[in-house]
């Protein structure tokens, strides 16, 4: 077991998905957590499912594409627990659905896309690195997507935004490296979120195929492994990013 005893983490979309998953695994292992999103009603139920469990966990709202949203929540962790140890950079909600190319994508859409995806973990970094410093520690966990390495078509903002995702890793991680401060990036493929599902759903519906047929089908096929990951498989990712047992990780990718 990866022990994260008196450690403090924030999460960032926490309340759902992968975040939400990522918020549980800390917690079973031992962290305090700091769950950050703008749906404060599903942060609370993650939260209370996180304390069922015996875990400690807090809720903050937080926009992450604006700096005094982020300034507040990783304030919000030191002035309750008094350290920052793990920061996972994972909230992004397409505002616009995303299946834009460049010539329909409007300046509007790019902004906003790229404050979402860039600007919140320059932000995050930006406001956590000093106190990580300070303690000579911490791992900066960033989720990025295949969408960051791979190419598809009409994908313009997330693929561009991944892909920043993926440089800004590689900088970070150079950069704090000699301060103790470690940081990857995870790259899922296809995840099997409630919101992919209900989407998938969404397609099949008055056909005769099944939600398990399309997954099987249609992403299944594209995946190195063969299977489509639940939320729960990227959070022991970056449960063994955040711990010790990675200790000696940094600038690393890990793709599913």
């Amino acid at each position: 077991m990866n022990s994260l005893e008196n450690q403090v983490a924030i999460v960032t979309g926490g309340a759902m998905g992968i975040g939400g998953a990522t918020s549980r695994s800390l917690a079973d292992s031992g962290a305090k957590v700091l769950i950050a999103d703008i749906a404060i009603e599903s942060a609370e139920t993650n939260a209370r499912a996180i304390r069922e469990r015996g875990g400690t966990v807090l809720v903050v709202e937080a926009d992450v594409s604006k700096a005094l949203s982020i300034k507040n929540m990783i304030d919000h962790a030191i002035e309750e627990w008094g350290r920052l140890d793990i920061l996972v950079n994972n909230a992004y909600n397409a505002p616009f659905g995303g299946n834009q190319n460049v010539v329909d994508t409007t300046e509007e859409e790019w902004d906003t896309g790229m404050a979402l995806l860039v600007k919140a973990i320059f932000l995050g970094a930006k406001y956590a690195v000093p106190h990580m410093a300070n303690q000579g520690s911490g791992s900066i966990i960033n989720i990025s997507s295949v969408h960051g390495m791979l190419t598809a078509p009409r994908s313009l903002i997330y693929e561009a935004g991944k892909s920043a995702v993926i440089g800004a890793t590689r900088q970070m991680a150079t950069e704090f490296g000699p301060m103790g401060i470690r940081v990857n990036a995870i790259c899922p493929g296809p995840v099997a979120t409630a919101a992919l599902l209900s989407r998938i759903a969404g397609r099949v519906a008055g056909t005769d195929r099944t939600v398990e047929q399309s997954l099987a089908e249609d992403f299944a096929p594209k995946i190195a492994l063969g299977w489509v990951t639940a939320p729960e498989d990227v959070a022991e990712g970056a449960l063994h990013l955040a711990s010790d047992a990675s200790r000696g990780v940094s600038l690393s990718l890990i793709r599913s």
